[in-house]
């Protein structure tokens, strides 16, 4: 069996359903960091195998190394913003923060 771009791509679409399920459900901030991150390697799995199997050049590995970047300060910060909404509030839980004041 050989392994085509339909493979590819069925995998990165159940990756991004996985992702947008799981940050439509959780009510824990990290459990949604953990979902935009699914859907971030869905894209970055899909630009790798567009530039494999169709374009042929160097653009979507380009493409994939800034989704890596911009995935690795997504999390630096956002883990930063987690942490102070704890010490402001006692919980991580998104649902419960309908404030900005404390």
């Amino acid at each position: 069996m050989v392994v085509g771009l339909v493979h590819y791509l069925t995998v990165a679409a159940v990756l991004f359903g996985l992702g947008l399920l799981t940050v439509m459900t959780r009510k824990n901030a990290v459990g949604i960091l953990l979902g935009v991150e699914l859907i971030l390697n869905a894209a970055a799995l899909n630009f790798i195998a567009f530039e494999h199997f169709v374009v042929g050049d160097i653009a979507g590995q380009v493409f994939t190394v800034f989704i890596i970047v911009l995935a690795a300060s997504e999390a630096a910060i956002a883990l930063a913003i987690v942490l102070t909404v704890y010490r402001n509030f006692r919980t991580i839980m998104a649902d419960s923060m309908t404030s900005l004041k404390n």
